[in-house]
């Protein structure tokens, strides 16, 4: 019951914190765009928010199966309330190369905040469902998944009208504020040292790993970039300067899609077949959705290259790929959970989301190159070239657990 109530503080701790997550990046990416950033520049300022997810959930997982995962809660909680507040000093007058190397070290430490809680919150989960229970488990990492998803597009559109309506500065110091009160309450009602790792892992074995989890971390990589190199630039750019959106709305729309997206994320075991042992149905489902979702964004390119409607075309091809990804991360989200057991979760959750981030960091410099190489139909291209290598990927996964596996091995006594 005490890891219930643990677990359900710490999800409440995140999505506090993903409103804000969502928010800083439509309110970076909108105003600096408005200051005329290039595409490239606007995917740079995003380059240190990645890179350091990658170092932060490599090492945060082993801090957590160390010291417990209310230490690496806390830590992101409080460097997301610096990085909104260093990110408020911005002048204006300061020339481009300041502002851009100064935007870039904040969304770093906003990065790390970002996987340090994002890690927590997700390995909390195989802390209180029974090994047993793959159902149970697949049904609550859905139900965390797509509410954090939400809840981050309810930030984007909060983040357009802060900009709109408080500007830049003042939205950061609300969110701050709101932030840090989160904080404080989690700090008074969380006890004990939960996802603390029995036996103490060597730092010298962080890279070492499964197969199972290997292979699902390669996919999960190639997944975000091919989602990022076109969601985080391309996207929001084509909307702004293409087809003459405002601020407030580039934001309500991305916020409407990510809320859909996280409802078909929480929805996705109602769609998925599933299988006695908890994976080999899963491990189908992750092949199949991945080769349906490489087929979208190539379509989606086909279409605008032949002139159809931008507007429709965009808004019925962001429609299909964010159902199609929305499947396709949920069930890799529940196959590294069912791949790992309860004494190494943090471990594996934060090498798994260190593959995670490396995408994402891909996909953002590429949503940059790709947007300035070929609109967005170059950013479609990439984006179903990175798909394909994850179902490529999908296709060795294991169709049993580990454990099951071992313990399938005659007894060697």
């Amino acid at each position: 019951m005490n890891d219930l109530r643990n677990y359900a503080i710490v999800t409440a701790a995140y999505w506090g914190f993903t409103l804000t997550d969502g928010a800083l990046r439509m309110l970076v990416l909108l105003h600096f765009n408005a200051l005329g950033y290039t595409p490239f520049q606007l995917a740079f300022l995003f380059v240190l928010y990645e890179f350091f997810g990658i170092v932060t959930n490599l090492v945060g997982g082993w801090v957590g199966s160390r010291l417990g995962l209310k230490v690496t809660l806390f830590a992101g909680l409080a460097l997301q309330v610096a990085a909104l507040l260093m990110l408020s000093l911005v002048d204006p007058d300061w020339t481009m190369v300041l502002s851009v190397t100064y935007v870039v070290a904040a969304q770093g430490l906003a990065g790390i905040a970002k996987d340090l809680t994002k890690m927590s919150s997700k390995s909390a989960i195989k802390l209180v469902v029974p090994e047993d229970k793959s159902g149970a488990l697949f049904r609550w990492v859905a139900l965390l998944t797509g509410s954090k998803n939400a809840l981050k597009g309810v930030g984007f559109f909060l983040g357009g009208l802060l900009l709109s309506v408080l500007g830049f500065r003042g939205g950061l110091w609300a969110m701050a504020a709101g932030l840090a009160l989160v904080l404080l309450v989690s700090a008074l009602l969380l006890r004990g040292d939960f996802g603390r790792s029995k036996a103490k892992v060597k730092f010298t074995q962080l890279l070492s790993k499964t197969p199972a989890v290997n292979r699902m971390a390669a996919a999960r990589f190639f997944l975000f970039g091919a989602r990022d190199v076109w969601f985080v630039v391309g996207v929001p750019v084509f909307l702004a300067s293409q087809l003459g959106w405002s601020a407030a709305e580039v934001g309500a729309f991305l916020a409407a899609w990510v809320i859909g997206y996280g409802v078909v994320q929480a929805a996705a075991p109602g769609l998925v077949a599933r299988s006695p042992d908890g994976v080999s149905a899963e491990v189908r489902a992750a092949r199949a959705w991945a080769l349906v979702l490489a087929l979208i964004p190539l379509g989606l390119a086909a279409a605008l290259a032949a002139g159809l409607d931008p507007a429709v075309s965009a808004m019925v091809g962001l429609g299909l790929f964010g159902v199609a990804f929305a499947v396709n991360s949920s069930v890799h989200s529940y196959l590294i959970l069912a791949y790992t057991d309860a004494d190494k979760v943090a471990l594996n959750v934060g090498f798994y989301y260190m593959a995670n981030a490396g995408g994402r960091l891909a996909g953002s410099l590429l949503s940059g190159l790709s947007y300035q190489w070929g609109g967005v139909i170059g950013c479609l291209l990439v984006a179903g070239a990175l798909v394909a290598a994850s179902f490529l990927i999908a296709l060795r996964l294991p169709a049993e657990r580990p454990s099951a596996a071992l313990a399938a091995l005659p007894d060697p006594r």
